[in-house]
């Protein structure tokens, strides 16, 4: 089986160093590919003509901070999701907001699990090391 890659769409750079220090203390070795912005991961996970068969032999999961400097993370979220080659592949919301109706939102448009990063340092290396934990048991399904 392919092994999985970690996709993490975070602009801010400070947290992209401590959710990939937090999972490799965690125990998972998974390559990790990092975007600052939605447009250059959309093109990654859809490819250059959007069609998405870029993605179709990859086994993935996708990180996704909610704001990001070009557009929203939901609009990607809705792409991922809507796209058949990679609706399949497991998307972690990773914000700042905690607005019910926002998080209500990603779960409709297909998000498995949604993480408030804390504010304190201790608080968001905690969620970040379950993650990690629960990515290290975690097998992505095969895509048909």
């Amino acid at each position: 089986m392919q092994p999985v890659c970690i996709v993490m769409i975070e602009d801010d750079e400070g947290h992209a160093r401590l959710i990939e220090r937090n999972i490799r203390r965690a125990g998972v070795n998974n390559e990790i590919v990092p975007f600052r912005d939605g447009t250059s991961a959309l093109a990654y996970l859809l490819g250059p003509d959007g069609s998405g068969e870029a993605s179709a032999r990859r086994h993935l999961l996708i990180l996704l901070d909610l704001n990001l400097p070009d557009m929203t993370g939901l609009d990607i979220l809705e792409k991922v999701k809507a796209n058949p080659h990679t609706r399949r592949s497991p998307v972690v919301v990773l914000t700042t907001t905690d607005d019910s109706r926002e998080v209500q939102r990603c779960y409709d448009l297909g998000a498995n699990v949604y993480i408030t990063k804390p504010v304190n340092y201790e608080g968001f290396s905690n969620a970040i090391r379950q993650l990690g934990l629960f990515f290290s048991v975690m097998q992505v399904p095969e895509t048909p």
